[in-house]
Parts: structure tokens; C-alpha cells; sequence
């Protein structure tokens, strides 16, 4: 048989999934790993998409998505983050973010360009560069730092082979909010070697210190900047599939051609619910913004409790504690907390070398289990000291 792609075959399986398959196969395990809000779809949104199925909305869309839902977007856009973009060219709906972030990096890269990624980052974003054709270069971030990007690090790595730097703020799996001066270094340094950008904003709404800075709105980011969001997290709609690509029209536009052939168009059912989620959501999304605020404290002073040492989480719903107090690898850690007490978190390895260390630990899980939780990581801890 003729070999298959390359690419693809030499592309390990998801490190978090692993984990998670082992986990589903044992009773009595507290998760924290997979990062899915444990609540379910605000129930107005779910009624508007029972709406939408009862009246018969089940045909595709334009390829672009609904114009109700792009105005929508770049109104939000404008209105929270003074994030200008037109709806009709430079803003389209995709299957999430997902696919927002591979129809990007295939329009963005050429074979063998570069793209810069700063670490610890999230587990797709080294794969998708490589589906796309182009070749991540990884940078790493020190949590002593709280994970910011170091603009001096990654113009250390510009090549002239390098095309864009990805990154993810709010960040998975750290937790981290990029500071604002950080975010203009960035785009300085695109400025003057002539790079662009990619930001993964999926995280935006759960912001918890702060305000988030979007990426495409700082002076001189526009034109060279493809700002990435969707639903998935802040309104609790990861199966419903919805995202979006707000991004200069020349590249907007070339990210609906490779969608029109491939995707063709978002769900309309999903995209009904997603305007209900722009329109009458808010305070659903602001009840559970603050609820995660809740968990955050109480699973960050539990961990530190108990001898970890954790940084402050900005954004997100994640915890990334340092366990080199416990003499283990993060692979050998996560592990035997698994098997031995029955806890489900992800080696941070996985998420690139600067992530060895520590574990992801995701507090997008009811209060009480957290409490658990960390009492079965205290005796654990006990147990390997």
C-alpha cells in the first residue's frame, strides 16, 4: 500500500485526550481536565434553537453565515472592545474555532513559512500549523513571568522564513491574560518585520482581573491581525458548534473560499441560538462569569493549601499549579493521581516544553467536587513526600 500523508500520520494523538479516555473507564473520577463549562446552554438559547427546528430552519446559510448574526458580532466587537470591522466582508461564522483557526493558517501560510507560538499553549495550535503546511516555532513563557509573551524572546526567533505569531489570550491552559504592553510589543515587532498576527479570543467574556485587551483593536493590529472567537465558552455552547473570523477583507474574504469548498456554511440552528445569545444572553453569561470567578479563589487557595504553588488565573477556567515540590514529572504526576486517588487532570507537558512542571487543572466543575478534589490531591501529596 502507497504510504498515507506525512503530515498527519507523524501527528501524535491529543495529550489531554489520552488522559480522559483512561479516565472514562474508571469509576468515582473527578475531572478537571476537559475544558467544557460544566454548565448547560443558558435555556434562552436552547429555546431559540427548539424554535428554529419546530419552524423548520434546517437549510444552509450564505457561506459566510447569517447577516444577522455577523452585525451582530462586529457590533459587539465595537461596542466592547473598539474592534472595527465590517460585517458584510470582513467577518464570517465558522464550526467554531476550531475551524476559524485552520481556515487562518491556510490562508495566511505557504509551505514551510513559519509561525511563531508562544508556550505553554494550547494543544492544537502546533498541529494546525503543520496541517496548513508551515512549520511552528515554539517560544516559552516562565510562570514566575505569569506567562507573559516576551516581545525581545519572540523577535529572537523571526526568521525570514517567519510569516505570523499565534497566540491565545485568555490563555489555555495557563490561565493567563496577556498585559496590554505586552500585546503592543507584539504588534510593534509585526510592524516592523512585517508578520501577522493570529489571536485566539475564545476565552474573552471570562476575564476575571482586569479588562481584555482584543488583539485587532490596538493601534497599528488591524490590517495585519485575524481576531478569532465564538460561543463555545462564555455562553456554554461548546456542541453547537459557533465561531467567527473578524479579519482584514483580502483575508476575511480567502477564509470564505477554502470555508465555501470545505464547511460550507455553520449550522443554522447554532447560528438562530447564537444571535439569541448576543441579543438576550448577557446576564446568563455574567451569572456564570462570576460563578468561575467563585471557583477560581477557592481552587487556587486550595491548591496552595495543600503546597502548590499556583499562579493567580487572569482568564479562563483553568489552574496551572506547579507540582515540582512532588519530585514527579508532570507525566508520572498526573498519572498516579489518577490511578491512585482518582483525580483527572493534564501533564503540562503537553501543552510544550515550558509546561513541564505543572498540571492543567480546569475549575469549570461544581464547587463541591473542586473541594473533593483537592482533598484527594492533598493526600496524594502526603503520600509522595
Amino acid at each position: 500500500m502507497k504510504p498515507l500523508n506525512d503530515v498527519i500520520t507523524a501527528c501524535p494523538p491529543s495529550g489531554i485526550r489520552r488522559f480522559f479516555d483512561i479516565a472514562a473507564e474508571m469509576d468515582d473520577v473527578i475531572s478537571l481536565g476537559v475544558g467544557e463549562p460544566d454548565f448547560v446552554t443558558p435555556w434562552r438559547i436552547r429555546e431559540a434553537g427548539i424554535y428554529a427546528l419546530e419552524h423548520g430552519y434546517t437549510t444552509y446559510t450564505s457561506n459566510a453565515g447569517l447577516p444577522k448574526l455577523r452585525r451582530l458580532i462586529c457590533t459587539d466587537q465595537a461596542s466592547r472592545y473598539g474592534a472595527h470591522y465590517a460585517w458584510d466582508t470582513e467577518c464570517l461564522i465558522t464550526t467554531g474555532v476550531s475551524e476559524g483557526l485552520d481556515l487562518a493558517l491556510r490562508v495566511l501560510l505557504n509551505p514551510g513559512d513559519e509561525v511563531i507560538i508562544p508556550e505553554p499553549c494550547y494543544v492544537a495550535y502546533e498541529p494546525c500549523v503543520r496541517f496548513a503546511g508551515g512549520v511552528p516555532v515554539t517560544v516559552a513563557t516562565r510562570w514566575e513571568d505569569d506567562f507573559a509573551v516576551d516581545a525581545a524572546r519572540v523577535a529572537d526567533a523571526v526568521t525570514p522564513r517567519t510569516k505570523a505569531i499565534l497566540l491565545g489570550s485568555p490563555a489555555n491552559p495557563t490561565g493567563a491574560v496577556q498585559p496590554r504592553a505586552s500585546l503592543e510589543a507584539l504588534v510593534a515587532l509585526a510592524q516592523e518585520r512585517d508578520l501577522y498576527l493570529v489571536s485566539d479570543e475564545i476565552y474573552d467574556r471570562l476575564t476575571y482581573e482586569g479588562r481584555h485587551s482584543c488583539l485587532g483593536a490596538l493601534p497599528g493590529a488591524r490590517d495585519r491581525t485575524v481576531v478569532l472567537g465564538g460561543f463555545s465558552k462564555a455562553q456554554a455552547m461548546t456542541g453547537w458548534r459557533v465561531g467567527w473570523i473578524c479579519a482584514p477583507e483580502e483575508i476575511a474574504q480567502l477564509c470564505v473560499r477554502v470555508h465555501q469548498y470545505t464547511m460550507l456554511c455553520a449550522p443554522h440552528v447554532s447560528q438562530l441560538a447564537a444571535v439569541e445569545a448576543l441579543e438576550h444572553a448577557d446576564d446568563d453569561v455574567a451569572a456564570m462569569v462570576a460563578d468561575y470567578d467563585r471557583r477560581r479563589r477557592v481552587f487556587v487557595k486550595g491548591l496552595r493549601e495543600i503546597g502548590l504553588d499556583c499562579p493567580e488565573p487572569s482568564g479562563a477556567f483553568y489552574a496551572f499549579p506547579s507540582i515540582r515540590r512532588s519530585g514527579l514529572d508532570s507525566e508520572t504526576f498526573a498519572e498516579r493521581l489518577l490511578h491512585e486517588h482518582k483525580v483527572a487532570v493534564v501533564p503540562g507537558n503537553v501543552f510544550g516544553p515550558s509546561g513541564e512542571g505543572h498540571v492543567r487543572c480546569s475549575y469549570a466543575t461544581a464547587l463541591p467536587l473542586l473541594e473533593e478534589a483537592l482533598e484527594r490531591m492533598g493526600r496524594f501529596l502526603a503520600s509522595v513526600n
